[in-house]
């Protein structure tokens, strides 16, 4: 994988938060990661490739440094940074992250929101760099581009991950630690009490 980090090859629960502050460019706009989750395939309930290979996820199998595309609840594309060993299946979430260039033109695609809005939420994210399923498969280091530079650990906070009904309360949701732009956290309803 020349030219990519070798934090893509790392645990998924180890890449995710050395994602947070990192740039991801695409369609003219560039957005500061502020809020990820992590997914590790086989060993995760809560993974697309839990039951294995299907044509929806097969781009989570690798090759690491790809991007994951999918359509959720019928009306939104959210993007994931494939990572692992190849044949893993492991993907980190883009949850939120704050809009630092082409301000005008995530404006222009999240209809009038306000800034610090833009690109909170996973849908919102995709949609101010105008990510959609064409981009699946993507390799980084083409049209879509992602610049790693670190947040320092003291400033990243951990808990149970969003929306999710199975393996509810692993705490794979990484984010930065007071910035605006991350998401509220949302316990799925379906997840069991206690």
């Amino acid at each position: 994988m020349p030219g990519w980090p070798d934090v893509l090859l790392q645990p998924v629960a180890e890449v995710a938060p050395a994602l947070l502050g990192a740039h991801l460019t695409h369609g003219g706009v560039t957005v500061r990661l502020t809020e990820v989750e992590a997914y590790d395939g086989p060993d995760d309930p809560a993974s697309h490739a839990y039951r294995g290979l299907t044509a929806r996820n097969a781009v989570m199998f690798g090759p690491p440094g790809r991007l994951y595309v999918y359509f959720s609840y019928g009306m939104h594309w959210c993007a994931n940074v494939v990572c692992g060993p190849d044949g893993r299946a492991s993907a980190v979430l883009l949850r939120a992250g704050e809009v630092v260039d082409g301000l005008r033109v995530a404006r222009e695609r999240r209809g009038g929101r306000a800034d610090v809005e833009l690109a909170r939420g996973p849908a919102n994210l995709t949609q101010a760099l105008g990510i959609q399923r064409h981009q699946d498969g993507l390799d980084l280091s083409r049209r879509v581009t992602l610049a790693v530079s670190p947040v320092p650990p003291e400033h990243i906070a951990s808990g149970p991950r969003v929306g999710v009904t199975l393996a509810h309360d692993v705490p794979w949701r990484f984010w930065v630690k007071g910035d605006p732009s991350v998401s509220a956290y949302k316990r799925s309803p379906r997840a069991p009490q206690g």
